[in-house]
């Protein structure tokens, strides 16, 4: 009898559901190892357990959607030594003014500041010391799906639409050219794991709304007030920004500043967008540059999804935070 009413008093307990395991989206790539968004970076970051791999999109000169951060080549390429004709006004090499012909005569290296020509981060891959290309969108789809095919795993990819506005002044509509490349590899649902993101609101409204994309949606979110293009980042991460993004998007992505004090203590953000329904994958881990008051980066990681409670970040360094969320 006394079994019988333990079993019944077990049974009566509520069920409470197992908490997701927050994804590990790899931020350029494994860029803390290799230089960011080359594929080798990717197959590194894929090889250490990344549930995303992350794709920076800017166009090329014949309107080709290439995987770089920056709008600008000549930080993290040798452009200035093999083109130094080719800058503009502002002492500049864009890759809109290249074809991919000749982005893929370029040799990719660790991120430099453009002034000093020193490296970003100096104890990274150090520079010549290999030969890496500028990956086009196709070519990186094609890979991550060859790798999907072969080890039997189904790992994400996560797009970044770069400086939408800025390419329009340009003449050129990125988000145009890159859906119908997304769809075509089999990426237009919430089913499939494609987020795409983007900083500029306008342009995330716009994908939503007038270009009709019907898959996953994120706001990215600086710790400025203004965004670049003008977007009110301080409206959008209040309680009534909160409100008018949930009506489109599927998650936000703020920068780490915006979720962990300067104190230590974690904002009321992530617990905001929650309560909305809204995802929120902060960024960016990096185990050489913590954030100011962050002694380790096991306690940055906690902060982010132990006390935050984020349902996943973006890591340069993959296989640390996949370490920490795979076993905390």
């Amino acid at each position: 009898m006394q079994l019988i009413a333990c079993c019944a008093f077990l049974l009566a307990l509520p069920i409470i559901a197992k908490a997701a395991i927050p994804v590990v989206i790899a931020h350029r790539g494994a860029s803390g190892y290799l230089p960011e968004h080359t594929l080798e970076a990717k197959a590194l970051a894929y090889a250490m357990g990344a549930d995303f791999l992350e794709q920076d999109l800017v166009l090329s000169k014949d309107n080709v959607p290439v995987v770089l951060h920056d709008i600008t080549i000549d930080t993290v390429t040798d452009v200035a030594t093999r083109f130094p004709d080719r800058k503009r006004d502002d002492g500049r090499f864009y890759a809109l003014d290249f074809t991919v012909a000749e982005l893929k005569q370029l040799h990719v290296t660790e991120r430099i500041h453009v002034k000093t020509g020193k490296a970003v981060f100096p104890g990274r891959f150090p520079a010549g010391k290999a030969s890496f290309q500028i990956p086009t969108l196709e070519e990186e789809l094609e890979f991550i799906a060859g790798l999907n095919k072969s080890t039997g795993r189904n790992v994400g990819i996560y797009p970044e639409i770069k400086q939408p506005a800025w390419h329009r002044k340009q003449g050129r509509d990125i988000s145009r050219v890159v859906l119908p490349i997304l769809e075509r590899h089999g990426y237009h649902t919430k089913a499939d794991l494609c987020w795409i993101q983007c900083f500029e609101y306008a342009e995330v409204k716009r994908l939503r709304d007038e270009l009709n994309w019907k898959g996953r949606l994120l706001l990215l979110m600086g710790g400025a007030k203004k965004g670049e293009d003008g977007t009110d980042v301080a409206f959008l991460r209040s309680a009534a920004g909160l409100d008018e993004l949930s009506k489109i998007v599927d998650g936000i992505g703020p920068s780490l500043g915006s979720i962990i004090g300067p104190d230590g203590n974690v904002t009321d953000l992530v617990r905001e967008a929650h309560a909305r329904k809204l995802t929120v994958h902060p960024y960016t881990v990096r185990a050489d540059e913590l954030p100011k008051g962050v002694t380790s980066l096991d306690e940055l990681h906690r902060l982010i999804f132990v006390e935050a409670g984020a349902d996943g970040v973006f890591s340069d360094f993959p296989d640390k935070t996949v370490a920490f969320v795979r076993t905390k």
